[in-house]
Formats: structure tokens, C-alpha cells, sequence
């Protein structure tokens, strides 16, 4: 009963980290993964959509053995590798101009 809680728990803490990374790379902007050298942002989305895809399934139970270890692979690139490397390109909204809030 306890491996099988502690393999829970670690395929959660591994799905959360795998759909943070896809969250933070929705928000970055395109150009910021190009200008930097990396794959394009679709391709990222692509591979860490597929990486949180397996580590969902992991979640739920189904049988992966070592395919979940190589599932975090690609967020943990994306964690270490490409965030710092586009994180001062921001979010890609723009601020707002001018003054804001009222009297």
C-alpha cells in the first residue's frame, strides 16, 4: 500500500511540474523562443503537451514504468534550459501607457 502512495505522490508532483512548464510557456511570448535560439514555441508546446499528457496518465494509474521518468525530461529542459533564457522577454502583454488608476 505504501509504494503504491508514494509512486502517487510522485507521479503528482511530477504532472504538476509538467503542466506548469506547459502554463508558463503558453504565456511567453513566440519570438522570445526563437530569438534565443530554442525551438519555436509550438514545438515546445507540442513536446511539453505530449510530456503532461503521459504524466496525466501516470496520475490516474496506468501502468508506464520508465516512460514517466523520460516524461519530465522535456519540462525539466524547459525549467532549467529555456526559461531563464526567454523569463526577460515577459509574459508579451504590453504594459499600459500613460497614466493609470483614477483621481
Amino acid at each position: 500500500m505504501l509504494p503504491t502512495f508514494i509512486m502517487f505522490v510522485l507521479s503528482l508532483v511530477v504532472f504538476a511540474v509538467q503542466a506548469v512548464a506547459f502554463v508558463d510557456a503558453v504565456r511567453r511570448p513566440g519570438k522570445a523562443f526563437t530569438s534565443e535560439g530554442k525551438l519555436t514555441k509550438n514545438i515546445w508546446l507540442l513536446i511539453l503537451g505530449i510530456a503532461g499528457a503521459l504524466g496525466l496518465l501516470a496520475v490516474l494509474g496506468v501502468p508506464m514504468g520508465f516512460l514517466n521518468v523520460f516524461a519530465v525530461a522535456p519540462a525539466m529542459i524547459y525549467w532549467v534550459d529555456v526559461r531563464p533564457r526567454i523569463q526577460p522577454y515577459g509574459t508579451g502583454k504590453r504594459r499600459p501607457q500613460g497614466p493609470t488608476g483614477g483621481w
